[in-house]
C-alpha cells in the first residue's frame, strides 16, 4: 500500500501536496490538498480524497474531489477520470501515480465541452456526490462454478463498500440486491467485471463474463433500507418473491424478476 504518511509530493513548481492519511477498520483514507495546472495557466486548488479498502490494491479506491474554483459538474468529471485512470493501475499502488496524472492532466480534461458549462462550485463534502443519496441496484449472474469463494468475495466487496442487501439463489438463478452509495454501486461493478472472481469451465481462474444489471434506481419512501449484506437461498419462487415485497420492490419483481422466467425457462 502506497500510505503518504505526511509527505510532500514536488514533481514540479506547481505540484506541491500535502497528504493527511486517517486509519479507519475499513481500510485508510488519504486527504491530499494539491493544486493543478487549469485554465490560462492558472494554478487550481484541489482537495483529492482516497479511501483505500483493506484489500486495496486488488480493488479500485474510492475517490472524492472537491475545489472551490470548479463546478460541481467539473469536480465529477475529474473524479471519473480519475477512476478511469486507476482501472488501468488496478493491482497496483496507485495514489501517488493518481495524484501526478490528475496534475499533468486537469487542464486537457477542463477542455473538454461537457466540463465547462455550469457555475455551482464544488464544495460538497467527501462523502456527498451529484448521485447523493442511496440508490438500490439488482444484478443477475448466470452461473457460479468456485460458489464458496465468490460468495465470500461478494461479502467482502460489498463489506469494502459499505453495501447492503443480498446475495440470493433460487434454484439456477442467482441474484445480488445492492443498496448504498451510487458511486459505491458502480464500483462495486467495476470489481465484478475486471475481478478473476470465478472459475471456467477447466477450472481456470476467470473474470465474470455473464453479469446484467437488471434495475438501478434510487430508493424511495416504500424502500426498506436494509442493515447489513447477507446471503440466502430460496426453496420457491413465492419465498424470493416475499423477499421482494418486504423491501418494497414488488413492482420491480414483477417487471424484472419474472421477466426470467420465461426467458431463462428455469421455473416450471
Amino acid at each position: 500500500m502506497d500510505l503518504f504518511s505526511s509527505l510532500t509530493l514536488s514533481s514540479s513548481p506547481h505540484s506541491a501536496c500535502r497528504a493527511r492519511p486517517t486509519i479507519k477498520t475499513d481500510g485508510t483514507v488519504f486527504r491530499i490538498h494539491t493544486k493543478a495546472e487549469g485554465f490560462m495557466d492558472a494554478d487550481i486548488p484541489l482537495e483529492l480524497v482516497f479511501h483505500l479498502p483493506v484489500n486495496y490494491p486488488s480493488c479500485l479506491p474510492g475517490i472524492s474531489v472537491n475545489s472551490e474554483q470548479l463546478t460541481r459538474a467539473q469536480c465529477v468529471t475529474v473524479k471519473e477520470k480519475l477512476l478511469e485512470q486507476a482501472e488501468s493501475l488496478m493491482s497496483e499502488p496507485m495514489v501517488h501515480e493518481l495524484v501526478l496524472w490528475i496534475q499533468q492532466n486537469l487542464r486537457h480534461i477542463l477542455n473538454q465541452p461537457e466540463t465547462g458549462s455550469g457555475n455551482e462550485k464544488c464544495t460538497f463534502s467527501t462523502s456527498t456526490t451529484m448521485d447523493d443519496g442511496l440508490w438500490i441496484t439488482l444484478l443477475h449472474l448466470d452461473h457460479m462454478r468456485a460458489k464458496t469463494k465468490y460468495v465470500k468475495t461478494v461479502e467482502k466487496w460489498a463489506s469494502d463498500l459499505r453495501l447492503t442487501g443480498r446475495l440470493m439463489f433460487m434454484g439456477k438463478i442467482i441474484l445480488i440486491l445492492l443498496q448504498g452509495d451510487r458511486n459505491n454501486l458502480k464500483e462495486y461493478l467495476i470489481l465484478q467485471k475486471t475481478s478473476k472472481v470465478d472459475v471456467d469451465s477447466s477450472g481456470k481462474k476467470c473474470k465474470e463474463k455473464m453479469i446484467s444489471v437488471l434495475f438501478e434506481t434510487k430508493v424511495q419512501t416504500g424502500h426498506k433500507r436494509f442493515l447489513a449484506f447477507e446471503v440466502k437461498e430460496y426453496s420457491a419462487l413465492d419465498e424470493l418473491q416475499k423477499e421482494f415485497e418486504t423491501a418494497g420492490l414488488k413492482k420491480l419483481f414483477s417487471e424484472f424478476v419474472l421477466a426470467l422466467k420465461g426467458k431463462l425457462k428455469l421455473w416450471k
